[in-house]
């Protein structure tokens, strides 16, 4: 069992130092859309394309890559529904594997919903053999992680399960990734019963007592479940690979906001700039991954909308380094 207290405190700001340069690639001044972002080896994080972004476009899995690569991301986050399609008409993910690591990407993260905190007991058990497919699938392009987010507890109006009992099915969700070689993640949704809460996200991946917990928040899903994004500092920077980078506008209300109204990152009114900041002074090193559902977007070219949201998201970073 691992000692809980690895997955809460602050951590160094020591770090820091070794991430960002002494000030001779960012202006110490807020940036603005006049001065040039930084180069990717100038950021400390990663850049990474969650395929949500351009699901109205309807591309396959190989040209999302192709998009992501000529965008300029480091990586993508491809989901397993698309995956699946690519297999079932005959895609070879061997050769998936090989254009990604070719194009210069890596598979940051997967999107997944193996409903593994079902409480109906035989339906958790068939959800732990989806998660393992799927984690194999992830694995046979290039992958590590994927996303565990509370499916089978989010309906609402039900009443979630204890967060201990969510502890050992999480557990029990890990396990499967040990046998894999793929990381579930446990990911925050703001609008479910169970899992909205920053405090429940780190209790529950804390009480899992496994070496490989970790956690998948999203600026959008912090703000819709009701959190501060002070409480953010609670939650080692380390248990952070991924991170789904988006913005919100002030209307709709907080109760009536959903995922179709997220914007680009800096087009809404998200305190992207100052909890970045604090993101980076406690040593988060992970990825950024753009995830939005807004079908605005979906109307425009794929690669222009991946592009815009790539400069925009360097931008509210660039903001947060220049704040140092």
């Amino acid at each position: 069992m691992t000692d809980r207290r690895q997955f809460f405190g602050l951590l160094s700001t020591s770090a820091v130092g070794l991430a960002i340069s002494s000030g001779t690639a960012i202006s110490s001044g807020t940036a603005t859309a006049a001065k040039p972002v930084p180069t990717r080896q100038e950021f400390p994080m990663r850049f990474t394309l969650n395929m949500s972004t351009l699901r109205g476009q309807n591309l396959t899995i190989e040209e999302q890559v192709d998009v992501a690569a000529k965008a300029g991301y480091d990586g993508i986050e491809p989901w397993i529904g698309d995956l699946e399609k690519f297999i079932n008409r005959g895609g070879n993910t061997t050769a998936l594997r090989n254009q990604i690591a070719d194009a210069g990407l890596t598979v940051e993260s997967a999107i997944g919903f193996a409903q593994w905190i079902h409480d109906d007991a035989d339906a958790r058990q068939q959800a732990l053999e989806v998660a393992r497919r799927d984690m194999g699938w992830v694995k046979s392009i290039g992958g590590t992680r994927i996303a565990a987010p509370p499916v089978g507890a989010h309906q609402k109006g039900t009443t979630p399960p204890p967060l201990d009992v969510i502890a050992e099915r999480y557990r029990a969700l890990l396990e499967v990734g040990d046998e894999t070689g793929v990381t579930p993640q446990l990911e925050l949704w703001g609008f479910s019963p169970a899992i909205h809460k920053l405090a429940e996200l780190a209790y529950v991946a804390t009480a899992a007592e496994h070496p490989q917990a970790c956690v998948l928040p999203d600026f959008y899903h912090i703000y819709k479940g009701g959190n501060d994004f002070a409480g953010l500092a609670m939650i080692e920077a380390s248990r952070m690979h991924c991170f789904h980078i988006n913005d919100y506008p002030a209307e709709p209300s907080r109760d009536e906001i959903s995922d179709k109204d997220r914007v680009f990152p800096g087009d809404g009114v998200c305190p992207l700039v100052p909890t970045i900041r604090q993101l980076i002074d406690h040593g988060f090193r992970g990825t950024f991954s753009l995830e939005l559902f807004n079908p605005e977007y979906w109307k425009r070219d794929a690669l222009d909308v991946a592009r815009e949201g790539l400069e925009k998201s360097k931008r509210v970073v660039a903001d947060a380094i220049a704040q140092g």
